[in-house]
């Protein structure tokens, strides 16, 4: 069965940040995912982490304005001297926290600029990053995202994230695979995952419609996580959706469903 850790970006809200390692611990996870760490002090979170004996298992590199509605800037020609900031503020906060592998998202396609431009921008920055990484021990993912959720989100689907992979053609760049973003661009899961195990490093999930957990909609989770047994898959899944009612109603699924 796969090993689940709690995105406490998504759980647990209902109470200050620092205070969801408590509860995650408390919920029986051994690891957490989250966006960001950058509100806090690396020594705030590597606390919480040692107090609550858990590993942390993926984090974003910085992303641009999120409050503002920015998610990501690694597409954007224009910010490339911030993205190269922002990786090398990453693999501090990496070091500090003892995760192993980050996050990029693409951003956002603005309007007016060419794709090749955008494509090229991205790979360029990822080839940075992937190298950087490198040096600190660490791999990076990049992750395809829905474009029914966030708009004009610039990689959005499977085969254009392993195509510009293929481009960057780093041996520590891989794809994260989020199972409820892919089900809305593309369908397909079981066949994706098995065509391309040998890229995906991490997996989040979420069920469609609603972004609720597992057992709420119309993906057969039994069957994938199966699969994922069969296949030999022994990274992280990131538990990333929104609970339907409270958090502790929408983690009986992992008693329902396993």
């Amino acid at each position: 069965m796969p090993r689940f850790a709690a995105n406490l970006t998504m759980l647990f809200t209902e109470v200050p940040f620092l205070d969801r390692f408590e509860l995650a611990a408390n919920a029986g996870f051994t690891a957490v995912e989250f966006l960001f760490p950058y509100a806090f002090s690396a020594r705030q979170i590597r606390d919480r982490l040692d107090t609550y004996g858990l590993e942390l298992v993926l984090h974003n590199l910085p992303a641009g304005d999120w409050e503002s509605g920015e998610r990501g800037i690694a597409c954007l020609p224009n910010r490339i001297d911030e993205f190269r900031t922002g990786v090398m503020q990453a693999i501090e906060y990496a070091a500090a926290l003892g995760v192993k592998q980050l996050n990029c998202l693409a951003g956002k396609a603005p309007a007016g600029i060419a794709d090749d431009v955008l494509r090229t921008t991205l790979v360029e920055n990822l080839r940075f990053a992937a190298r950087e990484l490198k040096s600190a021990g660490l791999d990076l993912l990049v992750e395809p995202v829905n474009t029914f959720d966030i708009p004009n989100f610039y990689l959005c689907h499977t085969e254009q994230a392993v195509s510009i992979l293929r481009d960057v053609d780093e041996s520590t760049a891989f794809l994260q695979y989020d199972i409820y973003h892919a089900q809305r661009m593309e369908g397909e899961l079981a066949a994706t995952v098995q065509k391309h195990l040998h890229l995906i490093r991490h997996i989040q999930l979420a069920d469609n419609p609603g972004r609720n957990e597992p057992g709420t909609g119309e993906i057969n989770y039994p069957f994938l996580f199966s699969l994922l047994d069969r296949l030999g898959y022994n990274g992280w899944v990131g538990c990333e959706y929104k609970p339907k009612s409270s958090t502790e109603e929408g983690l009986t699924w992992r008693q329902q469903l396993i």
